[in-house]
């Protein structure tokens, strides 16, 4: 949320925001976006108002939550290299005979 001496919340500030990891979920890097967010409303004649971007900044600028992944996702993917070397002594046994 924004402090006092901050100006109001914009749907582009909200989006900078968000891709500069401080929503605490996703790293500091820019997603890019076919429609950024706020500009799919205004083409439709129905822009975003204040009110809607400062509820959307609360809900996304809350204090992040760390996340910790799960344990698979630490662990190198052995099936994955079984697999492949299991393919190459085939197509190295193939070549020789």
């Amino acid at each position: 949320m924004s402090k006092p001496d901050e100006p109001a919340p914009t749907s582009d500030r909200l989006r900078h925001d968000i891709d500069r990891g401080r929503t605490g979920d996703k790293v500091d890097h820019p997603d890019p976006a076919a429609a950024p967010l706020g500009t799919d409303d205004e083409a439709a004649g129905d822009p975003v108002t204040t009110e809607q971007i400062n509820m959307a900044a609360q809900d996304e600028l809350r204090e992040p939550v760390e996340v910790t992944p799960p344990p698979m996702a630490t662990q190198p993917p052995r099936i994955g290299i079984i697999l492949l070397l299991a393919v190459a002594v085939i197509v190295v046994l193939w070549a020789l005979f």
